[in-house]
């Protein structure tokens, strides 16, 4: 049964190569999503390699085997499920249910997640816009939209994804009317000025380059 770490080191993995779209994760990368040192990323990436989870390569990174990428899936299908499962049946916020699903992905079991995925009717997202894998193990739908710092003034969005989950960023956003589905026009997108503001029903939301481009959206044309 792999430890807590392995897979914690799995999912990780997997998230950083679907976002970046390649096949190998840098020590780099992986030490920056885990919050560790370089030195504990390589220990573990050669764990990794002997279990036959991954294929390390120095200098280069790391690869998910067919083995390693399955179960890896598996544990972003239990987290982003029980992150859903969460905000549907206890009312936590988007900001709340990260940290709580984290501990709890390690001690369920995959009967109990197929329940949920069926109580919650087969969702495709979690409350933060990422597609929850499905379970024979497709994971689908990672390219939806497009980030707000590449959209242009007039034009009117609909919120369909939040890479940025730290919890004053979701909260912040929660405060200015910004959650899934909702739908705002793009007021300017100033590389000079460095901001992007938006239009959203109840407020004027600004955000700098960087918060902007972890937001994502789909532009919406009028009938």
């Amino acid at each position: 049964m792999p430890s807590l770490t392995v897979e914690n080191y799995l999912k990780t993995i997997l998230q950083i190569c679907v976002q970046t779209g390649s096949e190998w994760a840098s020590t780099g990368q992986i030490a920056s999503g885990l919050s560790v040192s370089p030195g504990t990323v390589t220990s573990m990436l050669k764990t990794l390699s002997d279990s036959s989870l991954a294929k390390y390569k120095p200098y280069s990174g790391v690869r998910l085997t067919k083995q390693g990428r399955m179960l890896a899936v598996r544990m972003l299908r239990r987290h982003r499920l029980l992150e859903l499962f969460l905000v549907k049946t206890l009312d936590l916020t988007w900001d709340q249910v990260h940290d709580e699903a984290e501990r709890m992905e390690h001690a369920v079991s995959d009967e109990l997640i197929d329940r949920i995925d069926q109580y919650l009717g087969h969702p495709e997202v979690d409350p933060h816009g990422d597609p929850i894998p499905s379970a024979d193990g497709t994971l689908s739908g990672e390219n939806a939209g497009i980030p707000l710092a590449e959209t242009e003034g007039g034009e009117t969005v609909r919120i369909v994804r939040v890479r940025n989950q730290a919890p004053e960023f979701l909260r912040y956003l929660s405060e200015h009317g910004v959650a899934l589905g909702e739908v705002g026009t793009v007021q300017e997108n100033s590389d000079a000025g460095g901001i992007v503001s938006v239009q959203m029903p109840e407020k004027l939301v600004t955000l700098g380059q960087a918060a902007a481009e972890m937001l994502y959206v789909e532009r919406v044309t009028a009938d």
